[in-house]
């Protein structure tokens, strides 16, 4: 019987190992996967590569993570934002690396790893400083920059229903990265809010299909990164 639900978020991520990269779900809060993430603070793992569209707010969730000195380095699209002061000081004292994504093209490569496709050529970044060091070809008339597929050894998502098998739909655009990010992981770890039974999702419905995920975590009350960033908490 298939059965990918584990008990406990530690049990989820306790296999994270030092120096993996970790892909990371979510537009800011929206998606975001905190109590995963609040339990790879606690299991240590460290010299992480960090894969998000932005790097964190306040003092929880993947700000936390990587105040804690366990992110080696961030591969993001905004690397400052409303509340994120925590990267922005760790990175001018030369504590964590940066590189430097436009939002599609990060997209793009994380799509293109999930996919088997090792490169793509894109005119997002030509003539700026991201485009020097890599190859550049000119098709129709126009240039383009060689971009690598992105994968990761593990990728923390959230969803809002999922079945044993693995199946999941998302709360609106809280999808966002989730459903690449699932592609593009050798093991993808989720946390639902509701465990549903087999056959209760329409399968039309079906945003990641199993064969995608390998375990799940009921959140069913998941804590709201705003509110713990007005309320000025910090984790651990």
């Amino acid at each position: 019987m298939i059965d990918k639900k584990v008990g406990t978020v530690m049990d989820a991520v306790a296999d994270i190992f030092d120096g993996a990269t970790v892909m990371i779900g979510g537009f800011g809060e929206a998606g975001s996967p905190l109590e995963l993430i609040h339990a790879l603070i606690d299991h240590g793992a460290k010299d992480l590569v960090v894969v998000n569209n932005n790097t964190g707010s306040g003092h929880v969730g993947l700000a936390a993570l990587i105040e804690n000195g366990q992110v080696r380095k961030m591969i993001c699209s905004f690397p400052r934002t409303l509340n994120s002061t925590v990267f922005s000081d760790l990175y001018r004292e030369g504590r964590v690396d940066l590189e430097l994504v436009p939002q599609g093209t990060l997209a793009e490569r994380i799509r293109a790893g999930g996919s088997g496709i090792p490169a793509f050529y894109t005119a997002t970044a030509v003539g700026t400083p991201l485009a020097e060091g890599k190859e550049q070809r000119e098709f129709s008339g126009r240039n383009y920059v060689m971009e690598l597929g992105l994968k990761a050894d593990f990728a923390l998502i959230k969803s809002r229903r999922a079945d044993r098998y693995g199946n999941l739909v998302f709360n609106k655009t809280a999808r966002n990265f989730a459903p690449i990010m699932a592609m593009a992981a050798n093991i993808t770890i989720v946390q639902t809010a509701e465990q549903c039974e087999l056959g209760s999702i329409d399968p039309e419905s079906v945003v990641t299909p199993g064969i995608f995920v390998d375990r799940i975590v009921t959140i069913a009350n998941p804590a709201q990164e705003s509110l713990l960033v007005s309320e000025g908490v910090s984790y651990p």
